[in-house]
């Protein structure tokens, strides 16, 4: 007996202490970073089957690997903490170690409704289980067709200058509390929305997004529950033209002969929920008022606002404010069919820049200098005699005497009557007040401030209003060379200047989503920003722009303008470049998907351009070199084959067959070797500096052969002394390939050089952003000082100097690759980047003869380090080594 209660006991106690083993390891690790489409608690999802994602931090520990993962979706909180419950929808509990689940279609989402959801994964073994902490969404309309409201606008001309003025007064009786308000709005241009006289974001500017608006129009979801109030209450609208409505004469691109433009207009709903589960919803429709006044005399996105003061109405904004004298709003006929939800990154005020200086010539010039270059606009705070007229010109350089120099931007561009270009007006009316341009943007670092009669400004007067697409910060470089630091900065200066709801050119002159700007600029922006949703809606825009014959044009969107032989496929490549980057970065099909049956059609389309050797040949090529012009005929070639290959990745991503892209590529490959591929010299076309190195960049070089082109790359550029040779192409590829076939120091010579030609001359004239050209004519005629797309090298420090790289085999990062350069004359380098798994760091320093290197990376992933001719596989967590 006393054995039996002994044996027993120790049985409890050993059970005792498994069940409490189990619960230390379950909280080794713990979920984070709850995500649905990408965003935080997200309230306007039309998604259909949402994407769930969501990483892991390590409390003690980093050797968790997931085996499983289940979602619970619930219209009720308390429900998910529930073992069985009838308001709850479960998954399946499905074997993989994603950190990414979809509901599948029999989980049925209800418009307007808020969910909360959360994930519960098991190791491995099925020993660990971890519940994830409760996140919500929330869905929008759904589908296009459960819009109530309508479109609506004033009673003007297409033509009229002035921006429509719109307000709908409505009662919320006093007996109901207000539970929740939600604003749905769209227009076709831009709105400025306010209830009760408070914006609905003050941060938020040029919404919603710009797309081919006879295609898809985008819709933004407000939380109004703080600005509905009991009793009279007013929502007020002024509508900017944008790129829907521009007036002609403007610019080059034809946007004044766009075949979607009319008069702006606007769609809303605000729907206000009360604690009794009843609902009041207020449409836009004709009960709604429009004033025939406006004190935005005109705008236009190239040139600015014009602001007359004057013509404020006092109080218009009011719920107390009678508009029975006011017109009733005219109903438009909508843009297009679809009006989707605009998921990408709003475009938001990110800071307020004070200018380092000013200086005045008399008292009706004044020139500020903000430090550094950017978007946005400025906000200016004025008292002056009545009517005077203030104008505010936005520029990127200065002339010698110190007056704005407009030469280098102004280059394209139409004047209107009475306007200059990127100038807001401001007609003062004698008292005190702040002025706010709302429907324009200007790339500057220089702002000149004209006024028809003597005016006082100093420093305090002028504030400058950053602003782009949100997008969130991801990755951070820095190293020893405080030269690479700051070219490191300025690129990523000029890639958020030219994220503004598409990727651009540049944010002053043109404003224009060149597809090649993007496309090469790719790996900047992912490893810095949190891209996806940005790229993801301009995929769409994409998708819109392609024409009957299968063509797309070179800006994205366009009215028209760019379906030109001239641009071509080494531009057009983006349609497969962007989706397949997202894929590499993120792991996601869902891009691919959407585009691919573009792609098609495209691909049947430059079948019928192919000439008689089977090759495609036109367009532009390695755009704005310095010296040595790579032949177009030859880069198109490459591309044409680049196309083919991802459209046999896509294929085989999608489980389709891809057999006969898959063919064709290599069918084209042998072309372009037969063709180009000087054997006996080893080099390809001229021997140029980016025609070898996109030959290596793209996989054409035989196979065996790849080294012997890199050596003559190498020696290419040695017989340069070191320095750069190439356009736009060669930005992208040359220091990368010089670095993976064992020229790397050279690389870095030529990356951290500090006279013309390269990145280095910029930051030593005293540019912050990255210019169109290497160098600049004397009378500025040729170039901003504002693109991104000669930025690459960004995306190279990280890549090679601090080693850190996706695997093209396992996607998302699922594993990594950590491949470090130490090259000579660097001490140090430092990055990190917060990836869909998590955060991955590589830091190395020298440290006497050797090499100290730190290595991080997500929990539920792998990597391998690559260092010389070592290779060590690593797992979740933090490493050191010594080399």
């Amino acid at each position: 007996m006393h054995k039996s209660r002994l044996t027993i006991t120790f049985l409890l106690l050993t059970s005792l202490f498994i069940i409490l083993a189990q619960s230390c390891e379950t909280k080794k690790v713990k979920i984070n970073n709850l995500r649905c489409e990408y965003m935080h608690n997200p309230i306007g999802i039309d998604a259909v089957s949402p994407r769930f994602t969501w990483n892991y931090e390590a409390i003690s520990g980093h050797d968790f690997k997931q085996g499983s993962v289940q979602l619970l979706l619930s219209r009720n909180k308390e429900a998910l903490s529930e073992k069985t419950s009838n308001d709850i929808w479960r998954s399946g509990i499905i074997s993989t170690n994603e950190m990414f689940i979809t509901p599948d279609s029999s989980c049925v989402l209800e418009p307007h409704t808020t969910y909360y959801w959360q994930v519960i994964v098991w190791d491995n073994n099925k020993k660990q289980k971890i519940v994830s902490p409760v996140s919500h969404f929330e869905t929008a309309f759904m589908q296009p067709s459960a819009w109530q409201g309508k479109w609506i606008s004033d009673n003007e001309a297409i033509d009229s200058p002035r921006a429509p003025m719109l307000r709908k007064s409505f009662e919320i009786n006093g007996s109901k509390q207000i539970a929740k308000a939600r604003l749905y709005i769209s227009a076709a241009g831009y709105y400025d929305v306010s209830i009760n006289g408070k914006s609905v974001d003050s941060s938020a500017f040029l919404a919603p997004g710009y797309t081919h608006y006879d295609k898809r129009n985008l819709y933004n979801i407000y939380d109004a529950t703080s600005l509905v109030q009991s009793g009279k209450n007013v929502i007020t609208s002024i509508l900017g033209n944008g790129f829907y409505s521009a007036f002609a004469p403007v610019a080059t691109w034809s946007f004044e002969k766009a075949r979607w433009r009319n008069r702006a207009s606007m769609i809303s709903e605000l729907h206000i929920t009360y604690k009794d589960n009843t609902k009041d919803i207020i449409i836009s429709d004709s009960t709604w008022k429009v004033s025939s006044s406006s004190p935005y005399v005109q705008n236009n996105i190239y040139s600015g606002d014009t602001y007359d003061a004057n013509k404020e109405i006092e109080g218009w904004d009011k719920p107390t404010f009678d508009d029975s004298m006011w017109a009733n709003a005219k109903i438009m006929n909508a843009p297009s069919d679809r009006l989707v939800a605009e998921t990408e990154p709003v475009i938001r005020k990110i800071k307020n820049i004070n200018p380092i200086s000013l200086k005045s010539f008399g008292d009706t010039v004044f020139v500020y200098d903000f430090g550094v270059n950017m978007t946005g606009g400025c906000e200016l705070r004025i008292k002056g005699e009545k009517n005077t007229r203030v104008e505010i010109q936005y520029g990127e350089l200065l002339k010698p005497n110190g007056r704005l120099e407009m030469r280098n931007l102004d280059i394209y561009y139409k004047p209107l009557p009475g306007l200059a270009f990127q100038t807001d007006v401001f007609i003062l009316d004698g008292k005190e007040c702040v002025f706010t341009p709302r429907f324009s943007y200007k790339g500057f670092q220089y702002v000149e401030i004209c006024s028809s009669r003597p005016i006082k400004l100093d420093e305090t007067n002028v504030t400058a209003l950053n602003f782009h697409s949100d997008l969130k910060e991801v990755g951070h470089f820095s190293c020893s060379n405080d030269l690479l630091n700051q070219i490191w900065k300025a690129a990523n200066r000029s890639y958020l200047s030219n994220v503004m709801s598409i990727p651009t050119d540049c944010p002053q002159r043109e404003k224009n989503g060149w597809t090649a700007d993007a496309h090469i600029t790719m790996d900047l922006g992912l490893l810095n920003f949190d891209g996806i949703r940005f790229y993801e809606k301009w995929i769409e825009d994409m998708i819109d722009n392609q024409n009957s014959e299968g063509r797309i044009s070179g800006i994205i969107p366009s009215s028209g303008w760019g379906y030109d032989d001239w641009i071509g496929p080494v531009w057009d490549a983006a349609m497969f470049i962007v989706p397949m980057a997202l894929y590499d970065y993120y792991g996601d099909k869902q891009s691919i998907n959407r585009i691919y049956s573009t792609c098609e059609r495209y691909l049947a389309y430059l079948a019928t351009r192919e000439d008689t050797d089977g090759c495609v040949t036109y367009g532009i090529g390695d755009w704005v070199p310095y010296k040595t012009q790579t032949p177009t005929e030859y880069t198109t070639s490459c591309y044409y084959y680049l196309d083919n290959l991802y459209m046999a990745k896509f294929s085989e991503i999608l489980g389709y067959d891809g057999s006969v892209y898959k063919a064709k590529a290599k069918k084209l490959k042998g072309l372009i070797n037969n063709k180009y591929f000087d054997s006996r010299k080893n080099i390809y076309a001229n021997g140029s500096q980016t025609s070898l190195a996109i030959a290596l960049y793209l996989g054409i070089v035989p196979d065996g052969m790849e080294q012997k082109i890199a050596d003559n790359l190498y020696q290419a550029v040695k017989g340069n002394n070191g320095y750069l040779d190439f356009g736009v192409l060669g930005s992208k590829t040359v220091l990368r390939m010089l670095s993976k076939y064992g020229y790397a120091d050279m690389a870095y010579q030529m990356a951290s050089k500090e006279d013309e030609p390269s990145w280095g001359a910029w930051i030593k004239k005293g540019f912050n952003t990255m210019p169109e050209t290497w160098t600049l004519s004397p009378e500025f005629r040729d170039a901003s000082i504002n693109h991104m797309f000669l930025g690459d090298i960004n995306a190279w420090m990280y890549n090679v100097l601090a080693g850190i790289n996706f695997d093209p085999n396992n996607p998302g990062f699922k594993h990594i690759l950590i491949q470090p350069h130490f090259v000579e004359g660097l001490d140090w380098v430092k990055g990190e980047y917060n990836s869909v798994k998590g955060l991955i760091r590589s830091e190395w320093k020298r440290v006497g003869g050797s090499i100290q290197l730190e290595v991080e990376i997500p929990i539920n992933t792998t990597a391998t380090v690559l260092v010389g001719d070592k290779t060590i596989s690593i797992e979740g967590g933090k490493h050191k080594f010594n080399f």
